[in-house]
């Protein structure tokens, strides 16, 4: 299957535009055709559904794409790939993992601060070794994608350190009060 990538983008971009999204990215390979939507707050699923159906229609009228294919529209969601120097620059100063492509003569693999983004390539600050900067050309870059935290959030306290109880002093509390009254009982 054949495509012509600008023939595609000049159906599904206008499409995506009305709609009140972006086109994020747009993806052929392996007979699947991947239109990636957002907008400020993110897509809902009408957002998904209108814009799988206008450009269903128009890729079936305008025919840009030879063979058959599957149609896939979706948001980026919350750890989203990063192809293009437009997705780089979007995700500066957020956490990424980077995938160097082999040959680089620095680490295969890393993660860190996306710290800025040119015309030539990405500069990253490490989180190991910390702080360390890390360049790399987007030639160099095998595949890249933005990384969230999904670890729990700490629970809020008052000081205690992890994994260590609170417990009461002694002599204060109910058991104190419990045992001054036995005293008292028993006199």
């Amino acid at each position: 299957m054949t495509a012509a990538p600008d023939r595609v983008r000049a159906v599904v971009e206008p499409l995506v535009d009305a709609a009140g999204a972006e086109l994020f990215d747009l993806e052929l390979a392996g007979g699947v055709l991947r239109v990636t939507i957002d907008k400020p707050g993110g897509v809902d699923l009408d957002d998904l559904t209108r814009v799988t159906r206008d450009v269903s229609r128009a890729l079936d009228d305008e025919d840009p794409i030879s063979g058959r294919y599957t149609l896939e529209v979706s948001s980026p969601g919350l750890e989203r790939t990063l192809r293009t120097p437009a997705h780089f620059a979007w995700a500066v100063g957020r956490q990424v993992s980077v995938k160097a492509a082999a040959g680089f003569d620095g680490p295969r693999r890393c993660a860190g601060t996306l710290a800025t983004v040119d015309e030539a390539g990405i500069t990253l600050v490490l989180d190991d070794p910390p702080g360390e900067r890390l360049t790399l050309a987007y030639d160099d870059v095998e595949k890249a994608r933005t990384v969230v935290d999904w670890s729990p959030a700490p629970k809020p306290g008052r000081g205690t350190k992890p994994g260590k109880r609170r417990t009461a002093a002694p002599g204060s509390g109910p058991a104190h009060h419990e045992k001054n009254e036995k005293k008292a009982n028993a006199s």
